[in-house]
């Protein structure tokens, strides 16, 4: 039996993981970064580039989306600075109301003015009402109508957690409640006049040279094995057994891979329903900026056409995202826009080809976009996992694995939702916590 412990996957967690321990790190693709990875794509070209080209012709983009670094550890922050020069942002984010062909502020229950007197008073009245009150909560549809009443949740909330969730808010129970402020005196100063910024993700920041920058400086800290995807691990033999016929023995494991699929490949099981998750289709478009393009850097859909979420805009973050050529007069936009799954539900190619006409088409007609000029979809088939109410899949399937010597760690091997900068706290705490044990 060997005496080695192995680190499992080159994202941003493993990635630390490795830094701090000096462990080695086995990585299923060419590249570290996971879903935090930048590449580009030039205007009319559908060759991926895993760096920017020398004449900077390219839009860039994100594998899993827009990720910005918010909150955070101040020494997180501070290592980060030191790999990877990182520019400050306040965020600028907003609800569409495509039936009112409207833009509200994020979050909408503290800017209810721009929905009316009569909606904003009716808002008001019931989320009063709410507050005196205690209604029993079971699910995260049960927690937005006690807090935000049937008004808002039927305009807004109900809609939108419907397409981000694919239907489970009804069943799931509540969870990530910080993302959806409740402050009634916000609510109700934000009715009449300008009410505070709240929110996770106030501030942010991002590196200069894009996500691919710190991932790089990451990576050359660490001994990375790429190429090699997890096929089966064997728990007894304390044996992996990688894609390409290749295997190793191991003492433990550091994992970032996800919870459900460490239970799949380990063939561990527990005596508990599966907690659920939601896979997502992000289609990164490089296009000529219509005349009616938000400034925001993302916006909250609750209705459209084609079935999308959200829709994010790199190049109001940073006008680094779209071409050189573009860039003084910032006639160009990078925009990912998400779209929902129910967990491993992948369309078909051509589904995916019909949907991405789609939105381009439902884009153009909103006045966001004119011609594209680059769309590249991206699978993200673990994007977002959520609980079943009174739940105890996720305590004993990390149990069970804890018990084999897997030590699971980041946010989608423990099944939370966290950013950035908490995922490099954990891979470092994790990898330090076994640095002395590299074993031969």
């Amino acid at each position: 039996m060997s005496n080695k412990i192995c680190i499992l996957g080159a994202g941003i967690t493993g990635l630390a993981a490795g830094m701090a321990s000096g462990l080695p790190v086995y990585e299923a693709e060419g590249f570290p970064g996971g879903i935090c990875s930048s590449y580009y794509l030039r205007p009319y070209d559908s060759k991926r580039l895993h760096a920017a080209p020398k004449d900077e012709g390219a839009y860039r983009f994100e594998i899993g989306g827009g990720h910005w670094i918010h909150g955070g550890d101040p020494l997180v922050l501070r290592l980060i600075r030191s790999l990877a020069p990182v520019k400050s942002y306040t965020r600028e984010s907003a609800v569409y109301l495509p039936h009112r062909d409207l833009l509200v502020p994020y979050p909408i229950q503290n800017h209810l003015r721009y929905l009316g007197y009569k909606v904003a008073t009716q808002v008001l009245g019931e989320m009063v009402e709410l507050a005196k009150f205690n209604p029993p909560v079971t699910t995260m549809a049960d927690w937005l109508y006690a807090n935000f009443g049937p008004t808002l949740c039927e305009l807004f909330f109900a809609p939108f957690h419907e397409m981000y969730t694919t239907g489970l808010w009804r069943k799931i129970a509540p969870q990530d409640t910080y993302k959806s402020p409740v402050n009634l005196s916000f609510a109700i100063q934000g009715a009449f006049s300008e009410a505070p910024s709240v929110g996770y993700n106030v501030n942010f920041v991002y590196p200069i040279g894009g996500l691919d920058t710190l991932a790089q400086q990451m990576a050359s800290r660490c001994d990375i094995r790429y190429g090699k995807r997890v096929a089966e691990i064997d728990v007894r033999e304390k044996a992996l057994y990688f894609k390409d016929g290749s295997s190793t023995q191991y003492k433990a494991l550091l994992s970032t891979l996800p919870l459900n699929r460490m239970m799949e490949i380990t063939g561990l099981t527990i005596e508990e329903k599966p907690d659920p998750f939601t896979s997502v289709l992000v289609i990164n478009l490089g296009a000529i900026k219509g005349h009616r393009c938000p400034k925001e850097h993302w916006v909250y859909i609750p209705q459209s056409r084609s079935g999308f979420h959200r829709v994010g805009f790199y190049s109001n973050v940073d006008v680094s995202f779209l071409p050189m050529s573009a860039r003084k007069d910032r006639d160009c936009v990078s925009i990912y826009v998400e779209k929902a799954y129910p967990g491993g539900q992948r369309p078909k190619e051509d589904e995916i080809r019909t949907l991405c006409n789609d939105v381009v088409k439902e884009l153009q007609e909103w006045g966001w976009i004119r011609e594209a000029e680059v769309v590249d979809p991206t699978w993200i088939d673990v994007a977002y996992t959520w609980s079943w109410p009174g739940s105890n899949w996720r305590r004993k399937a990390l149990q069970i694995l804890e018990e084999h010597n897997i030590y699971q760690v980041g946010r989608f091997a423990r099944w939370v939702c966290q950013g950035i900068s908490q995922s490099i706290h954990d891979g470092l705490m994790a990898g330090a916590a076994v640095k002395d044990e590299k074993g031969e």
